[in-house]
């Protein structure tokens, strides 16, 4: 175990139950060992999202993804599947693809060896004359790769439980939801570049106990009364029955098929996943590593054409130009704030109906960090 995720002598305890339990000391959000020990063991040990399959129609077609230093590629294959490959040529290492795009066949940019998109070793210039050369021995690394609700996800770790028998009821709640999830297609990417340690992002996603303070439209949107926030295994739940108003100051919108006001998951490690009402829509936020002290956040919409209509522009824009922007400069306050001198933890402010205040989803992530990374967690 690294030596700075035990337990300091000025450490308060952070409990398994949440009622009872302080936060995680600041220097989990601020010490690069620990940093350095996520990287191995969370991100390169579960799901990660990469994409969605209506990036990927043709074969040929690929994207990219970075997991810390891990550079993968994914692609469709003539028979059309889609496989993820580490993204890197088994002659001398350089990389291969970058960005996204579609290709006939994948070569090298160094010395012109050249895969299929199953990955298998096509052509090495000069090989017929090397003794002992054998194709076969040069067949990219795959990464295992999984489809969930049309959201593409990758794991480093060969032997990890798929997506969707460790994820319990996510799929029906998404569906449940978002009926017409399969008939969405890629709009739009957003991104957004954050002072701050990706968990303190996770964190601010967790809780609505700062709704009231500081998203004034989100709670003139968002029937309060009804939002609910549940945990269950990896993943958490916040669900508000019905919209306060269809004309808001968010946004105006015509109810959809589903009446409701506003449903939202986090999926362990670092992915948050969004529908508001109105016209079937689904959009991913994702909180990348950069850095102990910095997070590129993508958020990825998914609507029925690649063309919204006013009404879901008018979602996207007040999710990219008001709500996102109001939890930035939440965040990379706090961060400055988990530098300070006078400041190593809080207390999770949790009651007893877990009501809409409070912050139990929050006490569920980091009680995962602090498993993954060997923190001191009382039982």
């Amino acid at each position: 175990m690294n030596l700075s995720v035990k337990k300091h002598a000025d450490d308060m305890p952070f409990c398994a139950r949440p009622e009872q339990s302080y936060t995680m000391p600041a220097r989990f959000y601020t010490d690069s060992t620990i940093y350095e020990l996520e990287k191995e063991s969370i991100f390169y040990r579960n799901w990660c999202y990469v994409g969605h399959v209506s990036q990927l129609q043709s074969a040929g077609e690929f994207i990219t993804v970075k997991i810390h230093e891990q550079s993968i590629f994914v692609i469709k294959t003539k028979a059309g599947e889609l496989k993820a490959f580490y993204n890197v040529c088994l002659h001398r290492g350089h990389e291969l693809l970058s960005g996204e795009g579609k290709t006939n066949i994948i070569v090298c940019p160094y010395h012109a060896w050249a895969y299929d998109f199953d990955g298998k070793l096509k052509a090495a210039r000069n090989s017929e004359n090397v003794a002992e050369f054998n194709k076969s021995d040069f067949t990219l690394k795959s990464v295992q790769l999984e489809i969930f609700c049309g959201l593409v996800f990758i794991n480093l770790d060969p032997h990890a439980v798929s997506l969707k028998d460790s994820s319990g009821k996510l799929e029906q709640e998404i569906r449940t939801y978002c009926p017409n999830v399969d008939d969405l297609v890629f709009a739009q990417r957003d991104r957004f570049d954050v002072k701050s340690n990706w968990k303190v992002m996770v964190d601010n996603f967790l809780e609505c106990y700062h709704c009231h303070v500081a998203h004034k439209d989100f709670v003139d949107l968002v029937d309060m009364d009804s939002y609910r926030t549940e945990t269950k295994g990896i993943y958490s739940a916040q669900i508000s029955d019905a919209p306060k108003s269809l004309n808001n100051k968010a946004f105006q919108f015509e109810k959809g098929d589903v009446d409701f006001g506003y449903a939202g998951w986090f999926l362990w490690p670092n992915l948050t996943i969004w529908i508001y009402p109105g016209e079937a829509n689904l959009s991913v936020l994702q909180m990348n590593p950069d850095g102990v002290d910095g997070t590129v956040e993508f958020q990825d919409w998914f609507i029925p054409t690649k063309t919204p209509s006013k009404q879901l522009k008018d979602a996207m824009d007040y999710q990219r130009d008001i709500l996102q922007p109001e939890d930035i400069s939440l965040c990379e306050s706090v961060q400055r704030g988990l530098g300070s001198k006078g400041y190593n933890q809080g207390r999770f402010m949790v009651d007893k109906g877990k009501t809409e205040l409070s912050e139990h989803a929050v006490h569920h992530f980091q009680n995962m960090v602090m498993e993954a990374v060997g923190g001191e967690v009382e039982k």
